[in-house]
């Protein structure tokens, strides 16, 4: 499994982007966090095709701690369902990811 991940949410405002990042961070739960936006998504949702306007929020953590962070975001989010997911770091300059590792958990 790969050691650490990217894992994004997207928000309706850029404050609950920023809402949801300070704390991720502050409990160690994420090494940092970029929110983008604003973006426009396409998606399907409850049966229904839609588009709208999103904050996307980007987060740094380990594949250890994604469950913490997973279970944070799915509390803290003010959506019923928040889009929640994880893609694998396969490559990092050694200093970042040491970052990541090193911010992450209870440094």
């Amino acid at each position: 499994m790969t050691q650490y991940v990217q894992v994004s949410t997207a928000t309706e405002t850029k404050q609950q982007a920023v809402d949801l990042a300070g704390p991720a961070v502050q409990r160690r739960l994420a090494a940092g966090a970029q929110v983008v936006g604003p973006v426009l998504s396409v998606f399907w949702h409850l049966g229904e095709y839609g588009t709208g306007e999103e904050w996307q929020l980007l987060l740094k953590t380990t594949a250890d701690g994604y469950p913490a962070l997973e279970a944070y975001l799915l509390e803290q989010h003010p959506w019923e369902n928040p889009e929640v997911c994880a893609v694998p770091i396969v490559a990092g300059a050694d200093r970042c990811l040491k970052w990541i590792s090193d911010s992450v958990g209870g440094a």
